[in-house]
């Protein structure tokens, strides 16, 4: 069951590649949210229960409802147009993203190590990378932090590899790290909405002091 959950977060990060509206990408969110708590739910089974119900609240609220609701108003708010606006066309991001797991695959198998899941390491490595590609093949600033939320699910993916040993507060500084980084995203696009309306990287050079 684990790996079926792991091999559907490997799929939307096909589907993300060839998104073209942002509440698309917030679905996908979202989606990977529930994925990830149901990973949690199936893989930490010698965590203790309060550890357990700690990780598992977090992965819920956090990823699944708090953030993307908080990027969803932060869209409305600033009335960011609904296109993800890439630089790249959509076949050329889906086969990038397919090389990035395949590239993945090849790397997990050429490491020798017994008590490495390889099924983990696949969909956590290919999870980073492609939030990395995000950020760099796409103009609109809030599709950077949609690409590093990604790149933090597949910290978490990886984290839960060996998340049987994971300490309680490895996971809460994760939560608070990308809360803060978030908010103060939030503030920002609050701040410069009323100046630079619909706000894409490129328009950014044109700020001063």
């Amino acid at each position: 069951m684990i790996d079926i959950l792991l091999i559907a977060l490997a799929m939307t990060l096909l589907y993300m590649s060839i998104a073209n509206r942002l509440h698309t990408y917030l679905r996908i969110l979202v989606l990977q949210g529930f994925i990830l708590f149901g990973a949690t739910y199936l893989t930490l089974t010698d965590v203790n229960t309060v550890n357990l119900l700690l990780i598992m609240l977090e992965t819920i609220v956090f990823k699944a409802i708090a953030v993307p609701w908080f990027m969803n108003y932060i869209i409305k708010r600033n009335k960011i147009s609904r296109s993800a606006e890439p630089y790249l066309p959509y076949f050329v991001s889906l086969l990038i993203v397919t090389i990035i797991i395949v590239l993945a695959i090849i790397l997990s198998s050429s490491i020798k190590d017994a008590n490495l899941d390889k099924t983990y390491f696949v969909v956590a490595l290919s999870t980073m990378f492609t939030g990395l590609y995000l950020i760099v093949s796409r103009k609109k600033i809030i599709t950077h932090v949609v690409g590093y939320l990604v790149i933090e699910n597949g910290v978490f993916v990886l984290s839960l590899a060996v998340g049987n040993e994971m300490p309680m507060l490895v996971n809460l500084g994760i939560m608070l790290d990308i809360f803060a980084s978030v908010l103060i995203l939030g503030i920002f696009f609050n701040k410069i909405g009323d100046v630079i309306k619909n706000p894409d990287v490129d328009l950014l050079n044109t700020l001063r002091d």
